[in-house]
């Protein structure tokens, strides 16, 4: 059996990077016309750290939903985030695919996976068709499993 072709696609629709992009664009807008007033504040270290932090939080947060990819290799789903995540087909236990059609342009499909070996994963992808290649994956190796001579000899 020949393996799939890599497919990619971004992890979340166009509309939502480009609303990603817009709201870290207007609350840096917003900054600097605070800047006068925020140089003023007598700030304690925790409060300036904060507001540091969330600055630098929110920037990268919106950095990944920009360049965030999903992709298929083989039998194993791959997105790039803070964190890459990834599984095999043959390490899911059951999956749910979460897509609403109707606001996909900002809510992006998503598969939820439960891992064999436990833990829950969420997987977003722009084209809910790179989600709907893995979950026939899934089904197509726990249907293997399930013909195999060692699930019948068990039985």
């Amino acid at each position: 059996m020949t393996e799939p072709a890599t497919r990619e696609c971004p992890a979340y629709p166009f509309s939502l990077r480009v609303i990603a992009v817009a709201l870290v664009a207007a609350l840096a807008f917003y900054a600097w016309r605070a800047l006068p007033e925020l140089r003023t504040a007598q700030w304690s270290f925790a409060g300036g750290a904060t507001l540091v932090l969330a600055a630098v939080l929110i920037a990268w947060v919106a950095w990944w939903i920009v360049f965030s990819r999903t992709r298929l290799e083989g039998d194993e789903i791959v997105q790039t985030w803070l964190w890459d995540k990834r599984v095999k087909a043959q390490d899911v236990a059951s999956f749910k695919l979460v897509y609403l059609r109707s606001l996909q342009a900002v809510v992006s499909p998503r598969l939820l996976v439960r891992r064999r070996l436990g833990g829950i994963t969420w997987f977003h992808a722009a084209d809910a068709e790179l989600l709907m290649a893995f979950a026939a994956q899934v089904v197509d190796h726990q249907g293997n499993l399930a013909r195999s001579p060692a699930s019948a000899s068990a039985a």
